[in-house]
This record gives C-alpha cells, sequence and structure tokens, in this order.
C-alpha cells in the first residue's frame, strides 16, 4: 500500500505535504491570513482573507505566476473604486472576477460596478483547512465561503473547496455558487488566471484547442496570429485581448496550457464549457507587465453592458446554485509541448 510505503520513509507526512496557516506582517498585506501549501515540487498560497484564491506558486523550484506592481496585498480602499482597482490588482495564479461585474467598470441605472467586481477581495468566512490519509491518498483540502451582499441588495454566496493529492501535481477546484436572496439576480463570473516569469518569457508557448480567435479590439487585431507566441518585453507596449472558441469534447471538456520547453514543465488547466462557455485570453508584453491570462468564463469580456444590450446576462433565480469545476496540472518532462498540441488537435477533431 502507498500508505505504508510512504510511512516506512517518514514519520510526518508534513515532510512531503501539508497546508500551513500564515499572516503576513509587513506592507500592503500586513494581516492578510493565508494558507501555504506544499505538495512535493508544487507549491502555492491561498489567500483566505482574499476570495481563497491563489497567489505564489512554484513548480520544481521555478515560479510559475505573476505578481502586479503593487505587489502583494489584502483588502484595501481601491478595490471597488471603478478603474482605480487596477491599484489592487496583484496578479497572482488566480483570482476570481464577478459576482455582479467582470471586466471594465461601468455605472448602469445609477450604480456602479467595479473593475472585475468585488468577489476577488472578499474575505472568506468558515474556512477550514484539513490534511489527512483518505483510503489510498494524502489529500489537503481548504475551504471557504465568500458572501457578496447588500442591504435591499444581492446575496450571493461562493463556497470554494481547493485540494491537492500528494503525487499527483494537481490543484483541484471546486466552486458553488448559490443565490440566497429572494429575487433573480445577475451572476458573472469569470477566472483569471496569470503566468509570469521565468515560465512564462520568449521561449514559452500557449496551446489552445481553438476553432476561432478574434480580438477585442482594434490594437489587439494586428497581434491576433502571434497569440500563442510571446515575444520579449517591449517598453510601453499596449495589452492584447482575444476571445477563443474552444473545441471541447462530448460532454463539454477542454482546456488551456502553457509551456516553457526550456524548463521542461508546464501548467494544463482543464474545465467544462457547459459550465464556463466563454474563454479569453490576456496577453501582455509590456516591460514590467509581463503576463498572460487564460481565463475560463461564464460570460464575455465586454462586460455587463454588452449582456445587458445583447439579452443574454446570465441570471439566478432565488436559491438555485451552479458548481464549477477547475483541475490545474502542473506537467514536466520532455515533449510536453507536442503533446499538448496533439491533445489540442483531438479535440478540434471531435
Amino acid at each position: 500500500m502507498v500508505k505504508k510505503h510512504l510511512n516506512s520513509y517518514v514519520g510526518s507526512m508534513q515532510q512531503l505535504i501539508y497546508a500551513r496557516p500564515l499572516t503576513y506582517e509587513e506592507g500592503r498585506a500586513r494581516g492578510m491570513k493565508a494558507y501555504q501549501v506544499k505538495n512535493g515540487p508544487l507549491e502555492f498560497t491561498v489567500m483566505a482573507d482574499k476570495c481563497m484564491d491563489i497567489a505564489e506558486a512554484s513548480f520544481c523550484g521555478h515560479n510559475i505566476s505573476f505578481l502586479s506592481k503593487p505587489g502583494l496585498m489584502g483588502r484595501n480602499h481601491f478595490d471597488t473604486n471603478g478603474a482605480e482597482a487596477q491599484r489592487s490588482i496583484m496578479g497572482g495564479l488566480l483570482f476570481t472576477c464577478g459576482l455582479e461585474n467582470i471586466c471594465a467598470p461601468c455605472s448602469i441605472e445609477g450604480r456602479d460596478y467595479p473593475m472585475h467586481g468585488r468577489i476577488r477581495t472578499t474575505p472568506a468566512e468558515h474556512v477550514c483547512a484539513d490534511a489527512c490519509w483518505q483510503e489510498n491518498e494524502y489529500k489537503v483540502t481548504l475551504t471557504g465561503e465568500m458572501r457578496e451582499g447588500e442591504l435591499f441588495g444581492e446575496n450571493l454566496v461562493l463556497r470554494r473547496n481547493i485540494s491537492t493529492v500528494y503525487g499527483e501535481n494537481r490543484i483541484y477546484i471546486e466552486d458553488r455558487i448559490s443565490n440566497e436572496g429572494f429575487r433573480p439576480e445577475p451572476m458573472m463570473l469569470l477566472y483569471h488566471m496569470n503566468v509570469g516569469y521565468p515560465f512564462l518569457c520568449e521561449r514559452s508557448r500557449i496551446v489552445l484547442p481553438t476553432r476561432n480567435v478574434q480580438p477585442r479590439d482594434e490594437i489587439s487585431a494586428p497581434h491576433t496570429g502571434e497569440y500563442s507566441r510571446m515575444e520579449p518585453p517591449k517598453d510601453n507596449e499596449p495589452e492584447y485581448v482575444f476571445l477563443h472558441e474552444m473545441a471541447a469534447d462530448a460532454e463539454g471538456n477542454t482546456f488551456a496550457a502553457a509551456v516553457n520547453e526550456e524548463l521542461g514543465i508546464g501548467l494544463k488547466i482543464e474545465y467544462n464549457q457547459k459550465e464556463l462557455p466563454y474563454f479569453m485570453q490576456w496577453k501582455s508584453t509590456a516591460s514590467g507587465d509581463y503576463v498572460v491570462g487564460l481565463e475560463p468564463a461564464n460570460s464575455s469580456v465586454y462586460g455587463k453592458p454588452y449582456h445587458i444590450k445583447e439579452h443574454s446576462l446570465h441570471m439566478m433565480e432565488p436559491f438555485a446554485a451552479e458548481t464549477k469545476h477547475l483541475i490545474l496540472t502542473f506537467l514536466s518532462g520532455e515533449r510536453l509541448l507536442d503533446q499538448l498540441k496533439e491533445e489540442a488537435k483531438d479535440l478540434l477533431r471531435k
């Protein structure tokens, strides 16, 4: 048995895998509570005070995640102040956008909706961490609940479960979103997953089973054909955003991936189109803002005004619930790029 085998080598499984609570003590992150998780060569941090999102992540000793100029931080007064929210977007491997708005800030009928919404900085309640043997697997599980509510307004709850199993190099994310109010509510959700240097560089490639790719705007249009490549950093280069029509299997399963062949590692993000029908890619080669975001979502990058105009705003009935699943697999080995490209071709042939 795996359990008996491992226990013959270690007295405590924390030598191999653990989840440890921590509190940051300096800068804008002062006082923020989080969990540091180690699973063999995979390490990541879950921010208990910031939507249970994933901040730093590394694999085989190499940084995977992106950290923006404002740096690591907890909740602050920039969070819900229109475009000023960019001063509080720290990046991380994952930040969750929603639940009333994603993407650009907007004002509708006298109500302001901040950039990427409010849930991304909402502290979790009922936070719990567990690490134990479950039959023949040693599993770390983190759970927490975030509520987006207003007096006489919405009452939406996001309950998140993050888990990882020793030896798998995977992060499993399960989100259950519930409308606990007594009226239908819009519910917009985007998973903003961001990779940065040194994992992301000129030798990195993005692999997507895309049937069609469209630029968000005129600035992005000339660069559409290069969505899968990274150029060297360029001073003051604008961001590009692309909208992808992704291929999937009969059950709706699909993926997005990034690979660095020189380092011999990759990140594969699996999700289901029935849960998240939209996919956007954010690409910035600007010096100091070097990043790619891979973004499955239930709504378009054009945001709330677009969906209202098109009568396509996703609504949840009172006391309805929806569940979303993501699997982040950290890969290593030779020919990763070729293998992922072949997997994408297989989906395109379906």
